[in-house]
């Protein structure tokens, strides 16, 4: 009976977390073909771009990447699209991400994919990301949370001071990842920061 119980608070809090995490994004990536560095540079130049666009570098998994504005779902204003990767089985043109505005100029609503499904992308999974003054990173937090269950059954009163808890635990603080600008601000193609050699 205490596990059933156990399994069910632990369903109910989770749900919500879930849920809250692609609200409004699609579960599955798309591939938009034919798009590639050299082309989100073309589509690029051909727009007043806000400063959120452009193309990026995601040092962490050695991807380049572009963000462009994006219409089609509601409260998402831009799409993160994969241009080049060492992974060969992630097609370039790839959507791995979606971004929304917030309240705070700096601060977006961004979503992930997490997982592969095959050729495609699935399981948003949402952070909180903060564009620098000069829009040249673009930094998140990837969530790090755990769900901690505490039972005490030999609590006092325990009908009054319930003697099952779930507690969401913060895990250690890690240093931020992100992307950085490599187009326009960048030019030609070079990561800030990397030697180029002639």
């Amino acid at each position: 009976m205490t596990r059933r119980i156990l399994a069910i608070l632990l369903m109910i809090t989770l749900l919500p977390i879930a849920a809250a995490a692609s609200d409004g994004v699609p579960k599955r990536s798309v591939v938009i073909t034919g798009l590639d560095i050299d082309s989100m540079r073309v589509r690029l130049d051909e727009i007043d771009m806000q400063p959120l666009e452009g193309i990026w570098y995601y040092p962490n998994e050695e991807m380049t990447l572009g963000i462009e504005r994006f219409r089609g779902l509601h409260n998402i204003g831009y799409r993160i699209i994969l241009l080049d990767s060492p992974d060969i089985d992630l097609m370039p043109g790839t959507v791995i991400g979606y971004i929304a505005s917030s309240a705070v100029d700096s601060k977006y609503q961004l979503w992930l994919y997490s997982q592969r499904s095959h050729l495609t992308l699935t399981k948003p999974l949402e952070c909180v990301a903060t564009l620098n003054a000069k829009a040249t990173t673009l930094t998140f937090d990837p969530p790090h949370w755990k769900v901690k269950v505490r039972v005490n059954i030999a609590r006092f009163l325990p009908t009054l001071f319930n003697g099952i808890s779930v507690i969401p635990e913060k895990t250690g603080e890690r240093l931020p990842i992100g992307f950085r600008k490599i187009y326009p601000e960048g030019g030609e193609g070079t990561p800030f920061n990397k030697v180029r050699y002639l």
